[in-house]
């Protein structure tokens, strides 16, 4: 297949909001494949290439000056052995040598193949085909129910993969990818609750648990040999020698736990997931000592795979094989029992609680309602300082806000970014608005006169060397836009700074 006819379909997928329109499009393309093209397709069209990432920035693609082609010739099959060569090119002279390669590649690339190629390659390809739509296609394509491609998917870990085995082998292939300890699983996800009541409509019996403000982990062990990958199913076993060592000390010889590692102050407070983030994903590869480690899941004891047990009975596996690192629960349908267990994680400086169906399976996928997670809604109300152009269905609309938060001396300090929770009626407004209050474009940023104020829901704030003020925001999204309020009126950076956990 010509690289052209991928492209093609990428922009068709990016330029609708409809899923159902997305999953034809991508189905189409994908029963028109040929087998060996199924993996490096899938992987372009979630923009995650199976090469990785290939170490090209941002001012090596700038120095790649050549004119597009006349007529598309790059086939997904030669795209894909491309990026395997430049991905193999190190040593002395690597550098000039994966650049002759990229230039070669771009001079063979139409305007619309270098425009994919650039996104592809900066992580930039924001086209819709997400891994929930394109599990969906793959289903379409191959003419199997979506639960089987979906079950595969998450037991796989790779969905490249899992596209190729239903398009070669069907339903029967699918049935065949078991869970294998060492392998990771793709993580089962939760959706969101206003609050526990809410979680527990209609008299649901359901496993209240902290919600622990950490970074994610999977714990494998077979033997003497111990595993831990994170949520995007990275092996980080080095990083992690105190899991590992705690995991060998466990009364089981097989398992696989999932939970997450957080660090402590001074033993007893729990740190912001910055700060534990900041230490687990630092640069320098090193082992990280300190992070404990809680789980609130066993997928696999002893030989048995649980995934399809209820939770109950995957709770009381949990308890005795962990004891004192299972993140703490209570079983209950009464609202005043797990609105009081939340208030309790709160006083322990957690983020929440999750609220679990006790019957339910443990599925990875679309976040559905049998685990539901429930925050407190912090709000802010800040002013816009500029906004950002779109991209992909937002193209030609005024998107991403730059906040700021009001400095009592005078002005306003930047304290983060979001273009979460527009709908296009609020983007269109918006655009319309910020045009009117702008006072000058740096590329795709137009700068505009302080003058809205717009309330914004976060998570909590975290310190940040890369604003002025020293703080960022958490998650922050777009309540609405405040008309009955001036700048004068909008949150101080002292209030914002207050939001810092221990403040």
């Amino acid at each position: 297949m010509l690289l052209a006819d991928l492209v093609a379909v990428s922009a068709s997928v990016a330029s609708t909001t409809k899923r159902s329109v997305k999953v034809a499009e991508l189905a189409g393309l994908l029963a028109r494949l040929d087998p060996a093209e199924v993996v490096p397709a899938v992987a372009f069209l979630t923009g995650e290439p199976r090469q990785g990432k290939i170490g090209v920035g941002w001012a090596s693609l700038r120095r790649l000056e050549s004119d597009p082609a006349d007529r598309p010739s790059i086939t997904v099959g030669e795209l894909d052995e491309a990026l395997s060569e430049v991905a193999g090119t190190t040593g002395t002279g690597s550098v000039a040598s994966r650049s002759a390669l990229l230039a070669a590649l771009f001079a063979r690339a139409t305007p619309p193949e270098q425009d994919f190629l650039h996104r592809l390659l900066l992580g930039e390809l924001r086209q819709g085909a997400l891994a929930g739509v394109m599990v969906d296609a793959v289903a379409r394509a191959a003419g199997v129910p979506v639960d089987r491609v979906r079950r595969a998917h998450m037991l796989s870990g790779d969905l490249d993969h899992t596209a190729r085995v239903a398009l070669a082998e069907g339903a029967d292939g699918l049935d065949a990818i078991g869970l294998q300890v060492g392998r990771p699983v793709q993580p089962m996800l939760a959706s969101t609750a206003n609050s526990v009541a809410e979680a527990l409509a209609g008299g649901m019996e359901a496993s209240v648990e902290w919600k622990l403000d950490g970074a994610r982990i999977q714990v494998h062990r077979s033997g003497d040999q111990v595993g831990v990958f994170t949520r995007n199913l990275n092996d980080v076993t080095h990083r992690l020698p105190d899991v590992v060592e705690l995991a060998a000390g466990l009364p089981s010889a097989s398992f696989v736990l999932d939970g997450e590692v957080l660090g402590y102050i001074d033993g007893a407070t729990p740190s912001s997931f910055q700060d534990t983030i900041s230490v687990f994903a630092r640069d320098d590869g090193s082992p990280v000592r300190g992070l404990v480690p809680f789980f609130f899941d066993v997928l696999h004891l002893d030989g048995d795979d649980l995934i399809d047990e209820p939770l109950a009975e995957r709770r009381r596996a949990l308890v005795q094989l962990t004891s004192r690192f299972a993140v703490p629960a209570v079983a209950t349908c009464d609202a005043d029992e797990a609105e009081r267990f939340l208030q309790e994680a709160l006083a322990s400086g957690h983020e929440g609680v999750m609220v679990k169906d006790i019957g339910s399976r443990y599925e990875a996928g679309r976040r559905g309602k049998a685990w539901r997670k429930v925050k407190p809604v912090r709000t802010l109300d800040l002013v816009v300082l500029a906004v950002e152009w779109g991209h992909g269905r937002r193209r030609g609309r005024l998107s991403n806000l730059h906040l700021g938060a009001r400095d009592p001396d005078g002005g306003f300090v930047m304290v983060g970014k979001t273009f979460k929770g527009l709908t296009d009626e609020v983007l269109a407004w918006q655009t319309e608005r910020f045009l009117s209050l702008r006072t000058n474009e740096d590329g795709h940023v137009v700068h505009v006169r302080p003058e809205q104020v717009v309330e914004i829901a976060v998570d909590g704030v975290q310190v940040s060397p890369r604003y002025p003020g020293g703080v960022a925001l958490r998650f922050a999204r777009v309540r609405g836009y405040r008309a009955d309020k001036e700048p004068a009126d909008a949150d101080t950076i002292d209030t914002v700074r207050a939001m810092l956990p221990g403040a």
